[in-house]
């Protein structure tokens, strides 16, 4: 016979667990499309990869890890680490490696922000970032842009004694544009010092200009700045959820003390390791994304298209008003063609689709399709 205890006795019916405040205010991140259904052949686009694959020697170190997958991997990624620094010129101490550089976001955010505080970012910046205040209980605060710019007197104007991170995607997705150094400099100038700047660098790789810098300067002259970078784009490691974080010890300390211990898989650090070390492919892949890009602007500029400036690897396109013409059924054309680009609705551009850089074939496709739906041919 069971006997119940005085408290099973006594208790009366709990409610269900509840949440955290914030979380149910998020609306789950949806992901570029990868499927056209009915089309043999899809060119995808939608989430701004390196169409071209990784490095053959990556897919190598990848590859010969696979008689060791029953062994933890180096909770420290040290051998990665040490690569990062060594390209870079960084060093390994002061860097953190994550799944992905969304992961060291979320850490970021959960370490240095809380519930009733507030999480400041640019208009257009990237979707993640009022996702990540939202799940600690934090206030998004988006900052209007100007001419889809960052706009760095209008963020300092949004900053308050609750302010406790300010996200600034460089360069910003989705429109492609960037601060420039002296801009950056005059922005964490206005920036309390309690206050953290979380430069999220994700396609500085493809930057050329003379007057951008990653971070880096920022990062070794000031106690409350990181960089974050990641290897989904140009090294084209995007289904290894790699990424990593360049930041003062005292913010790199308490990183390594909430990331999960083997948070980067072993078959991801030596792929990683590989990729890094192999510069040849990352400048080919520079030289195409730019000359790509290049031509995909000027040949969308001349079908009446309005194709914003970009020094990633992507387009931000307007199209105009009027149904039958605009972008979302521009978005659903290109789909019937098994072209892939995402519709940007969600991030308050209704009007405007981004369209990934890719290789040859993929762009004079895009160009084909393009023009057939502009002069109604489609």
């Amino acid at each position: 016979m069971t006997t119940l205890s005085p408290i099973a006795e006594t208790a009366t019916p709990a409610s269900a667990p509840e949440p955290k405040p914030g979380i149910l205010e998020i609306a789950p991140y949806v992901g570029g499309d990868h499927k056209a259904p009915g089309v043999n052949r899809v060119f995808r686009l939608a989430s701004n990869e390196n169409t071209a694959g990784p490095s053959p020697k990556a897919r190598a170190a990848y590859a010969a890890t696979a008689g060791e997958i029953h062994r933890y991997p180096d909770g420290h990624s040290e051998r990665l680490r040490q690569a990062i620094g060594r390209v870079n010129g960084l060093d390994p101490a002061r860097i953190v490696c994550g799944a992905g550089s969304d992961e060291l976001l979320q850490l970021l955010t959960k370490c240095y922000a809380g519930i009733g505080d507030e999480i400041l970012y640019s208009q257009y910046g990237f979707m993640m970032y009022p996702i990540a205040a939202k799940s600690v209980g934090a206030i998004p605060v988006a900052a209007p842009e100007t001419g889809l710019k960052t706009d760095v007197d209008a963020l300092l104007a949004r900053v308050t004694e609750r302010t406790r991170i300010l996200f600034l995607a460089n360069p910003n997705n989705p429109t492609g544009s960037y601060l420039p150094q002296d801009e950056m400099r005059r922005l964490h100038a206005g920036l309390p010092r309690n206050v953290l700047l979380v430069l999220d660098s994700a396609y500085a790789e493809y930057v050329e200009e003379a007057d951008y810098d990653a971070g880096v300067e920022l990062v070794d002259a000031a106690d409350n700045v990181v960089m974050t970078r990641t290897f989904s784009k140009i090294y084209a490691l995007a289904g290894l959820r790699l990424g990593w974080l360049y930041g003062p010890p005292a913010v790199v300390d308490v990183i390594n003390r909430v990331r999960g211990p083997f948070n980067v898989t072993l078959a991801t650090q030596e792929a990683g390791v590989a990729a890094m070390e192999d510069e040849a492919f990352v400048a080919t892949s520079r030289e195409t994304a730019t000359r790509w890009r290049s031509w995909l602007g000027d040949e969308l500029a001349r079908l009446g298209l309005t194709v914003y400036p970009s020094v990633a690897n992507f387009v931000l396109v307007r199209f105009p008003d009027g149904a039958g013409r605009d972008a979302a059924a521009a978005l659903a054309f290109l789909k019937q063609r098994g072209i892939l680009v995402r519709g940007m609705a969600g991030y308050g551009l209704p009007e405007c689709l981004r369209i990934g850089i890719g290789l040859e074939e993929e762009m004079r496709a895009v160009q084909s399709a393009l023009a057939d739906f502009v002069g109604g041919q489609g």
